[in-house]
């Protein structure tokens, strides 16, 4: 086993040898033994250290550069073809970053003589170094393991986008994580809390109904901030909206009236409405044309996080009348979060490309038609998912507090536990768009969430848990929708485009649950109205399908010929996709 360098005077004890790891190595002709430390923080790198017992064919792969999840430059000097399998004896290389997911990347090679004590083997020692430091900010923590697992490796994971990204497109995707998961919790507040504040304020369902339909208008907010988007960038815009959203949902906790609530939300919903526009339209600029819908799902993934975290804490709901509003000011601990999101943030490179000043305006006709069709498609999609999905979502609480009897801690599980494997379709509904299309998936998450979820909302007990974890599961295939609101327009109306679709669907949402609301009122049910507004989906299933563009691994220059051409924009997507 091999021994670590002891720890130089000064650095932390975090980097202290860990116990070592067994690492199957076939390919390499040999079983070697690793050491690692964790990926360090504060700009220290992380090392992995791989002692190999190779033949020739083993060393020949190692001395080969690394394509997987990193792309390596050839060594200098690269050594010859004919040489690769007979090095000189104590040779060192020395393979530098071309092209992946790292600040820095550093991987050497010493390689020890043949064994003297078999003349006739060709079984040589090689010490593999690596060291690198990923560009994965405040997520590496939870990355370093998986990370650490990969680095070892010569194959992709499977966890990898299909298109390999770079520094830059790494550390934007993982700030605009962090912004996402805030917008997910600010954009649930309202969902979690309505039946409990509509129970202080003593307000029947219909007035619940009316308010979040009121909460909806705040999409004219929301459009106020897309249009400045389009017009002075993205970056600083969304960390200011950020940090506004939140204020504004921490005044909902002062309420005096259902009235009173509903305003601050109309404001802090446009401004959520307006960040999660706004991030989409960043990942989509800023991620390789292979990685477009993987990034929509992490992105996806992370906003589920968000809300999830609304959920958990619910339970201070059934602590007292009043609990609720605790809610509303748990989003003030991420404002210095956002202030340092704010300073890391770099601006997109496609708007910076596509300033008025800096792009032509020939045959802008013909592209205003263009893009005047998608619109019109891509609205009256999202309306008509909304008029389903959006009451589905905000009258889940009631249904089970008013019609099945929950508690808020047992709508906490319910909810935990039926929409935590949804980030399993999540996942697989932006991989699966990535590498087979957009269409089918997202077709098949439109029908077959809905039927489920409608079940769900017409049974109890067992049947009403397992449709729910169904629907759930196949409804989040519609994920790979997402991706073509930012890939159909152009950078100068990227934006502003997205919130009129946005704004449609806020329509739809509004009419869902103005109709949802009052048909379960005169029913004394939820099932009846739900089946009324499930027509939605199966007819937007059947515009996907007939009418909407397959754009997977096109380039965003390509689907807007309009826009002035990225260079490097994929200039090294990837290793081949492996799926």
């Amino acid at each position: 086993m091999t021994e670590r360098p002891t720890v130089p005077a000064g650095e932390s004890s975090e980097a202290a040898p860990t116990p070592s790891v067994w690492w199957a190595a076939g390919r390499t002709g040999g079983q070697p033994i690793t050491t690692s430390r964790p990926d360090g923080a504060n700009g220290r790198r992380a090392t992995v250290e791989v002692v190999h017992e190779v033949d020739c064919h083993g060393l020949a792969e190692l001395r080969t550069p690394r394509d997987d999840l990193v792309r390596e430059l050839e060594p200098d000097p690269a050594p010859e073809p004919t040489d690769l399998r007979s090095p000189a004896p104590g040779e060192t290389l020395r393979f530098d970053l071309a092209h992946g997911p790292f600040h820095t990347w550093v991987r050497t090679l010493a390689i020890g003589p043949p064994d003297t004590a078999q003349p006739d083997s060709d079984r040589r020692r090689v010490v593999e170094t690596i060291e690198y430091r990923a560009a994965i900010g405040v997520w590496r923590p939870l990355l370093a393991l998986p990370l650490r697992r990969a680095v070892r490796s010569r194959k992709v994971p499977w966890w990898a986008p299909p298109d390999r990204l770079d520094e830059r497109a790494t550390r934007v995707l993982c700030l605009l994580a962090c912004i996402q998961i805030i917008d997910g919790y600010l954009g649930t507040v309202i969902t979690q809390t309505i039946t409990f504040a509509s129970d202080e304020f003593q307000r029947s369902a219909t007035a619940q109904g009316v308010t979040l339909a009121v909460t909806r208008l705040g999409i004219v907010v929301a459009l106020g901030v897309v249009a400045l988007a389009d017009s002075h960038g993205r970056s600083r815009l969304l960390t200011t909206a950020a940090i506004l959203a939140v204020a504004t949902t921490a005044l909902g906790a002062l309420s005096p009236g259902l009235w009173f609530l509903g305003g601050t939300q109309l404001v802090a919903r446009g401004l959520t409405m307006g960040m999660g526009i706004l991030i989409g339209v960043f990942a989509a600029e800023e991620l390789p044309r292979g990685s477009r819908a993987y990034g929509v799902s992490v992105l996806a993934l992370c906003a589920a996080l968000g809300a999830g975290m609304a959920v958990w804490v619910l339970p201070v709901a059934d602590l007292d009348p009043r609990g609720w509003r605790v809610i509303y000011l748990v989003p003030l601990l991420a404002v210095p979060a956002l202030v340092g999101i704010g300073r890391r943030l770099p601006e997109s490179r496609r708007f910076t490309a596509n300033l008025p000043d800096a792009t032509a305006t020939g045959a802008q006709g013909t592209l205003r038609r263009i893009e005047g069709r998608r619109l019109l498609l891509l609205a009256t999609a999202a309306f008509l998912l909304l008029v389903f999905a959006a009451p589905a979502s905000q009258f889940q609480n009631d249904f089970l507090r008013e019609h099945r009897g929950y508690s808020a801690t047992g709508i906490t599980l319910f909810t935990l536990m039926t929409s935590t494997p949804a980030g399993i379709g999540i996942f697989m509904a932006g991989r699966l768009a990535d590498t087979r299309g957009r269409r089918g998936v997202a077709a098949v998450g439109l029908l077959g969430g809905t039927a489920f979820i409608l079940v769900a909302y017409h049974s109890a007990g067992a049947a009403m848990w397992t449709a729910s974890v169904t629907g759930t599961v196949l409804g989040s295939l519609t994920v790979a929708l997402g991706v073509y609101g930012p890939e159909l327009f152009s950078t100068r109306h990227r934006a502003r485009a997205n919130g009129l679709i946005v704004t449609l669907g806020v329509a739809g949402s509004a009419t869902g649950l103005l109709v949802v609301g009052m048909l379960a009122d005169r029913f004394g049910s939820y099932g009846p109205a739900f089946t009324v507004v499930a027509v939605g989906p199966v007819l937007a299933a059947v515009l996907v399908l007939r009418w909407f563009p397959e754009t997977a691994r096109v380039e965003l220059e390509v689907l807007n010929p309009g826009d002035a051409d990225l260079q490097g924009a994929s200039s090294d997507a990837a290793a081949p996709d492996r799926t």
